[in-house]
């Protein structure tokens, strides 16, 4: 009944796996650049800088020459007339949009036009294929030849930001950004709008409601300790979240430091971080070729982790509709081609001249929190009061052979339902404005917008409506596939009440067996 559920989570994949691979070929576009010397975010000596174009480095010594000492920072000496340059007013943030870093990031990979979707960039289409190619052949082969790329791009990234870790705590004005790291302004807490963005984090850093961890755990045997796994999970997360929070501020710190500014004026998160705050920041470092390109290597290997986990995600749910179909030999290499081509052919669209704002659009509305939200509140909901939250700490049991912590039970029920709610109404009180340089949406963009934003959610009423015609006497049954341990046990309880009868166990006809031996895994994926 509630498939339609699972179904918006597979939405939100699929707009998931067409845009967040521009970020990949974004990484690409910068990575190749690195190469050059000296940098070219880090002068206004390039074809597509403009005349107001200032850098950070005209008012200190230039990082390659020899014998270079940081303490230049410390005492600079400003020409007499300083203040009577306009183009190089760093204290003055009105005008930021003329660095180096920023204009290469909006006139040579942007490129704007007046037009909402005008030419593409040829240039970093081949930067998008290869993005593409690499995540195919990561993935073609099922979960097998996932788990021995991850091996590689989950434990690399770590020594990778090990290095960059001691080379951002030893920068000048690294101090600043961890104080303004570690000593919050704890006046905040009091800001509704605070907990939501971090609730939000937190959803995106789990992937929580896109489905991929519920496909991941799918392959696991039946009897594998998956509440261990998730507990294990969370504190990895954590304490890298928590790491590489000490890297991006010791950074930010040090930008700070350089421009004469408070740091609250640099803090900024997203694209902008990635391609405007870490670029200009690395390139007045000495050896910055090599730091930045550790920096966009890094960042490119986290990135095809989170990407091939989407599209393993998608993979999944599609030949579980189909199993009869794509568990056949050779199948699903031939699906995964086809998801790739797709979303590639798809992604053209925001490499192109005004592809920075559907880019926005869909990550804005498409992948919009709200969504998942909506699924949070209703997973649970479906968990602890329509299957059954004793039911499904049964089903834990059978595998574990132990029950959970109880409290998970009355978050089930009670308290993740309640902050979802909660999270909801407070951004919808938030209005959507984040656009690249005060771009207005225009009708045709809005309906767009519209339609990615209700997609998703409206697979959740039609699929109920299918369940109603098709058995309205057998909605709240579990599948016959799925063992009930005590199937003769109430399904839920509450203060030692019964509040739902047991159901018994669920009979399947011979059409559902035939399809549970097709969705098992063939041998040799």
């Amino acid at each position: 009944m509630f498939e339609g559920v699972g179904m918006a989570s597979q939405v939100t994949t699929f707009y998931l796996n067409t845009y967040f691979i521009v970020v990949l070929a974004w990484n690409i576009f910068y990575l190749i650049y690195s190469f050059k010397s000296p940098l070219p975010w880090s002068t206004c000596d390039n074809s597509w800088n403009s005349e107001l174009c200032h850098s950070p480095l005209n008012m200190i010594p230039h990082q390659f020459y020899p014998n270079t000492s940081w303490s230049f920072l410390d005492n600079i000496s400003l020409p007499d007339d300083f203040e009577s340059i306009s183009y190089l007013n760093l204290t003055d943030l009105s005008q930021p949009d003329n660095t180096p870093a920023e204009e290469f990031w909006r006139n040579r990979v942007l490129r704007m036009s007046d037009k909402l979707l005008g030419k593409v960039h040829w240039d970093l289409a081949p930067c998008l294929l290869l993005a593409w190619v690499i995540c195919y052949f990561c993935t073609w082969k099922g979960i097998k030849s996932i788990g021995k790329v991850v091996y590689f791009t989950a434990t690399v990234p770590y020594l990778l930001l090990l290095i960059l870790f001691f080379r951002a705590v030893t920068l000048p004005g690294a101090g600043q950004g961890l104080y303004y790291y570690l000593f919050p302004d704890l006046r905040r807490l009091a800001d509704p709008f605070a907990w939501e963005a971090a609730a939000m984090c937190v959803m995106y850093t789990y992937a929580m409601s896109q489905g991929v961890l519920t496909t991941l755990g799918s392959y696991n045997k039946y009897n594998r300790n998956c509440y261990r796994d998730c507990m294990a999970l969370c504190c990895l997360s954590c304490v890298t979240s928590i790491f590489a929070g000490f890297i991006v501020f010791s950074v930010l710190g040090f930008l700070a430091h350089v421009q004469g500014v408070d740091l609250h004026d640099v803090v900024t998160a997203g694209p902008s971080l990635i391609f405007k705050a870490f670029p200009l920041a690395l390139s007045v470092l000495p050896v910055s070729t090599f730091w930045t390109v550790l920096f966009f290597l890094t960042v490119f290997l986290l990135g095809v982790d989170s990407h091939i986990m989407f599209m393993e995600s998608l993979a999944t749910a599609i030949t579980d509709m189909f199993p009869r179909h794509l568990r056949r030999p050779g199948a699903r290499e031939v699906l995964v081609l086809v998801i790739a081509v797709v979303c590639f052919l798809l992604g053209l669209t925001f490499i192109t001249e005004g592809g920075i704002i559907p880019f926005q659009i869909v990550d804005g509305f498409g992948a919009n929190g709200s969504i998942l939200l909506v699924i949070s509140c209703l997973e649970t909901i479906i968990i602890g009061w329509v299957y059954g939250a004793d039911r499904f700490y049964d089903n834990i049991e059978d595998m574990i052979g132990y029950r959970p912590n109880p409290v998970i039970k009355y978050c089930w029920m009670f308290i993740t339902p309640l902050i979802s709610v909660l999270l909801l109404l407070l951004r919808l009180l938030t209005q959507f404005s984040s656009f690249e340089y005060g771009y207005q949406l225009e009708p045709v963009a809005s309906i767009v917008g519209a339609l990615l934003l209700t997609t998703p959610l409206m697979c959740i009423p039609v699929f109920i409506f299918v369940a109603l015609w098709r058995n309205p006497q057998n909605m709240t049954s579990p599948s016959s596939d799925l063992r009930q341990a005590r199937p003769h046990k109430p399904v839920l309880t509450l203060c030692k009440r019964v509040i739902f009868k047991a159901q018994g166990p669920a009979v399947g006809t011979t059409a559902e067996t035939h399809e549970k031996i097709m969705m098992e895994e063939p041998s040799g994926v």
